[in-house]
């Protein structure tokens, strides 16, 4: 008799291997002609049930650059284990060859000339065209959205995201959790729900005052497909008043809530879901975390940490599905799901290349329409880059973007020492490339954009770069609670992620001076997105614009600023 573990053993093992090869098609294609739309899409329909995953699409509504992190650190009992894997080991793990087009997709090397032979990515008319061909293919299938959609450009800015609730709504989810959103202020996040044609879930979303749950965010949804009866539960960002402005939304509290998902997963059954899905917006390695300690969740959905993996991860008796971020990918899932158990499924995360998919011309129209009334703006140069300097966000430490916005933070606002937040959102722009404005926001936009200059003493500095290290290095996922590391401007460090909090961060150094930083000393510091209501400066877009429009040509040399040990 086999188990229902054996079982899903093996069907990781079957789409490992259907991975490799409808995956190593699309990634072995070495010309840029060579790869069809078909070809790009082809899935061999398994089971009875389907699941469309997108989630942190940060409101970019076209093609766009995005370059994959160098460094993605685990500790504790995730270093090495995906999706702390990156480079050449990422693609040796998943066969990957060299300079094909799932090199470019999923790993950082050789960036910039992959970038030009494979094109942009993303553009949710395209995104439009991969879900209509799943649904031509499985018309019940559910379309989950994990969060992070109402935020992260000029025009969701603007428009306090109804650009995006408008291009969304026409791609017709099934339901959605939430992060970012919340940014917006309570007010504009219940407006928009309350109007919203599917489920807007949070089972971790709680009323502050009263302590209980909020009939705004049901914890579930029941939907029937495939003849099989699904539980999708939603768990929205745990951390928000920590890692956001808890003022915005006050009404709200979040946390993880294990015991409460339990109690919903349990609920969800004794009420006949023969599927649990958890749609969420943990991170990764929470959501491992979440898997090892919840029992009865058949899949996890995950978002957060912007991680696209060729493949499912297996804890327990439930599949991890990651499916990166900025709109790059989709993730199908097909399930097999037998007497009220999931027995087998099939998995393929679908790259959208923008040259490959043919654009859903409604959409097109759609996601125009919101962008006219903003096009002036969005399409004025600002600069450009230099023709060896790749802008790009994501990696622990820093990204070249970051290195910009903190020199620009030095120069603008006069200080020793700038601080910018290790958000992970935000397309690249190449070498060569003109800025535009709509670039610059693209990579700064949100509704606490002050750009602060105030006084710090040496001590207290250090206090703030070990408490952002622990949110990203302690060794139990449930207190990692933050993005990566705050990126320095004017400030050199070392960090051994292997130590306890308090005494990661040693050898400060002011870069101008090359002299150790004294515990005693005042210094100037500029930085922004503050969670501290009543931060006043000039909003850091502005800051930005100056300071590129003064270089005119955006050169930046490689940032060594940061020592790694422990890894």
């Amino acid at each position: 008799m086999i188990s229902r573990r054996d079982f899903l053993q093996a069907s990781m093992a079957a789409t490992a291997l259907y991975g490799a090869s409808s995956f190593g098609n699309w990634g072995k294609l070495a010309a840029q002609q060579a790869l069809t739309q078909d070809k790009l899409l082809e899935f061999d329909t398994f089971g009875n049930v389907s699941l469309i995953h997108i989630t942190d699409i940060h409101a970019q509504l076209k093609p766009i650059y995005f370059r994959e992190p160098s460094v993605n650190i685990g500790v504790g009992s995730n270093k090495g284990a995906v999706p702390h894997v990156t480079g050449a080991d990422f693609r040796k793990l998943y066969g990957i060859e060299d300079g094909s087009r799932s090199a470019y997709a999923l790993t950082y090397n050789d960036f910039s000339s992959l970038a030009q032979a494979y094109g942009k990515m993303g553009g949710l008319d395209r995104v439009s065209t991969v879900i209509n061909q799943i649904r031509a293919d499985r018309p019940d299938a559910l379309l989950l959205d994990g969060g992070d959609t109402w935020h992260g450009s000029y025009t969701c800015y603007q428009t306090q995201g109804q650009d995006m609730v408008n291009v969304m709504n026409a791609l017709k989810p099934d339901a959605m959790t939430f992060h970012w959103e919340f940014t917006l202020g309570s007010d504009r996040v219940n407006e928009i729900v309350e109007g919203l044609p599917f489920a807007a879930l949070g089972q971790n979303i709680f009323d502050a005052e009263w302590d209980e749950p909020t009939e705004l965010f049901p914890p579930y949804k029941f939907f029937e497909t495939g003849g099989v009866k699904v539980a999708v539960i939603g768990q929205a960002f745990p951390y928000m008043p920590i890692a956001n402005p808890g003022w915005m939304f006050p009404e709200y509290t979040f946390g993880i809530r294990d015991e409460r998902m339990q109690e919903m997963v349990d609920e969800v059954r004794a009420k006949g879901a023969e599927l649990v899905v958890c749609l969420s917006h943990n991170g990764f390695d929470v959501d491992k975390q979440m898997a090892g300690i919840v029992t009865g969740i058949d899949v996890i959905l995950s978002g957060h940490t912007h991680d696209a993996l060729p493949e499912p991860v297996l804890v327990g008796d439930t599949i991890i599905v990651a499916s990166g971020s900025n709109g790059k990918f989709v993730s199908r899932v097909d399930l097999d799901v037998q007497n009220g158990r999931m027995m087998g499924f099939r998995h393929k995360l679908i790259p959208i290349f923008s040259d490959v998919i043919e654009p859903d011309k409604a959409i097109t129209a759609l996601i125009d329409e919101q962008r006219a009334p903003y096009a002036d703006q969005l399409s004025e140069v600002i600069g450009k880059t230099a023709e060896d300097t790749l802008l790009y966000r994501r990696g622990n430490f820093n990204g070249s973007w970051d290195d910009l916005i903190c020199d620009a933070l030095l120069s603008e606002r006069e200080a020793d020492i700038a601080l910018s937040p290790g958000v992970r959102w935000g397309p690249s722009i190449l070498p060569g490339q003109d800025i535009t404005r709509e670039d610059i926001w693209n990579v700064t936009s949100m509704t606490y954009p002050e750009a602060y200059r105030t006084e710090m003493t040496g001590e207290f500095l250090h206090v703030v770069l070990e408490d952002v290290a622990d949110n990203l290095f302690n060794p139990d996922p449930y207190y990692q609670q933050g993005g990566d590391m705050v990126r320095t401007g004017g400030l050199g460090y070392r960090i051994d992620v292997t130590k306890p909090q308090g005494s990661r961060i040693t050898e400060m150094t002011l870069l101008k001076t090359g002299e150790l930083i004294d515990p005693a000393k005042t210094y100037q510091i500029a930085g922004w997105a503050s969670v501290n209501q009543g931060t006043e400066g000039p909003p850091i877009w502005d800051v930005v614009e100056n300071h590129i429009r003064k270089l005119g040509t955006v050169t930046l040399a490689e940032n060594t600023s940061v020592t790694v040990d422990g890894v």
